[in-house]
């Protein structure tokens, strides 16, 4: 994400008081144009959203967000909360974690914030999901993410009208972009691009332990499994992925099957049970890609057949074969 708005008036008013040299911005330059109260925090006080259930910018994008707040400084302000801590006052980050990654880069001892008093959790997540649905796209976002997202859009969308309207204003004002409306799932489903049945299936997914989402972030489990195993009760999921372990993965076969098991049984699957079901659904053996010869290719096939046409060919002739070798 670039620190940058397009908002002109933003950025004249803080390049002007911000040098391209580590000096750090300072409230008192930011809070005419921020049209809030904001402090500069101690970043050692500064500590990440509990559970954040997004992934932190690395690579080329963490070293543009790093070269950006460096030459232009920090556009937006980050957004806090108070949290109890036996070290004394420390603030949980709401938006801002990568910028807090970079300023430390940069050897920044202090960053601007806006310390929100009296969210509870799940407002507390609200901002946090609303934020990164702003800064990212949502195609970037992994599965997790994209079920996070949509679960607290959904929470919020059963939520009477105007639920916390001034944390969505608020939101709309420092990024300059405006917040998603909640008038219905089909609002909130043309604004990604998503099918009813597509966010259905991702609020499945928010349904499942973090070592679940993770596998599936990982390609270990397919969308449609992850859907079918979050049925499953919470203490049945940790179960399977301790089976599964660091490199397991499982078909949609195994994980109806488990979902079905687990529906008609009387309590929650046992080890056992869950270790019964997954041996008696083996995972397919992978069959080795063939490359065939260029003799076969000259002898049976020529320039002009594409790869759709060869294999249309050899389905053909395997089922004859196979045909005259069961007669």
């Amino acid at each position: 994400m670039n620190e940058k708005s397009n908002s002109m008036s933003v950025g004249e008013a803080i390049t002007t008081t911000h040098e391209t040299s580590k000096s750090e911005p300072t409230a008192s330059d930011r809070s005419n144009v921020w049209n809030s109260n904001v402090d500069n925090l101690d970043i050692e006080k500064l500590r990440h959203f509990k559970n954040h259930p997004y992934s932190l910018y690395d690579g080329q994008l963490f070293t543009d967000m790093v070269e950006s707040i460096k030459t232009n400084g920090l556009f937006y302000p980050i957004i806090v909360r108070p949290i109890e801590s036996e070290e004394g006052d420390n603030y949980e980050i709401l938006s801002g974690h990568n910028r807090l990654e970079a300023t430390k880069v940069l050897g920044y001892k202090t960053i601007p914030a806006i310390i929100r008093q009296g969210l509870n959790d799940n407002e507390a997540l609200l901002v946090v999901t609303e934020t990164n649905l702003i800064q990212r796209k949502f195609e970037d976002m992994s599965h997790s993410e994209r079920a996070t997202s949509l679960a607290t859009h959904y929470e919020a969308m059963k939520k009477k009208s105007g639920y916390r309207s001034d944390l969505l204003k608020e939101i709309e004002e420092l990024t300059n972009s405006p917040v998603a409306k909640r008038s219905s799932m089909d609002n909130l489903g043309k604004q990604h691009g998503l099918s009813k049945d597509t966010i259905a299936r991702y609020l499945r997914v928010d349904k499942l332990t973090p070592e679940l989402k993770k596998k599936l972030d990982q390609s270990k489990i397919s969308l449609r499994s992850a859907v079918t195993l979050s049925y499953l009760r919470h203490n049945e999921q940790k179960i399977l992925d301790g089976l599964l372990g660091d490199e397991g993965k499982i078909t949609m076969t195994t994980s109806y099957a488990l979902r079905k098991e687990s529906a008609s049984a009387s309590g929650a699957l046992k080890k056992t049970d869950i270790e019964k079901i997954l041996k008696s659904n083996p995972l397919p053996v992978k069959i080795k890609p063939y490359t065939l010869s260029d003799d076969i290719m000259m002898k049976y096939f020529n320039d002009n057949q594409g790869v759709k046409d060869i294999e249309k060919i050899l389905s053909i002739a395997l089922e004859q074969y196979n045909e005259s070798i069961n007669k």
